[in-house]
């Protein structure tokens, strides 16, 4: 599978990161919009995904937080 950026369109881009990341619109624990949003750099063909992955990783490790949560109302 081609997903450097180089080598795929934005739509491609937009294409691999939904097919990674899942049926988004069902989930309601406030990360959904956030994990999207982590990958925008990717899909506008700023960063590649193994830049994107490596920052996220290194901020979980250094203990700060990943994508902020917005919440979906339930149970608030």
């Amino acid at each position: 599978m081609r997903i450097g950026i180089a080598e795929t369109t934005r739509e491609e881009r937009e294409r691999i990161v939904a097919e990674s990341v899942g049926n988004t619109e069902g989930l309601c624990d406030g990360c959904a919009p956030g994990i999207m949003e982590m990958y925008q750099d990717y899909i506008d063909g700023k960063k590649e995904l193994r830049e994107v992955n490596a920052e996220f990783r290194a901020r979980y490790m250094s203990g700060a937080q990943g994508p902020d949560r917005a919440g979906c109302g339930m149970g608030e």
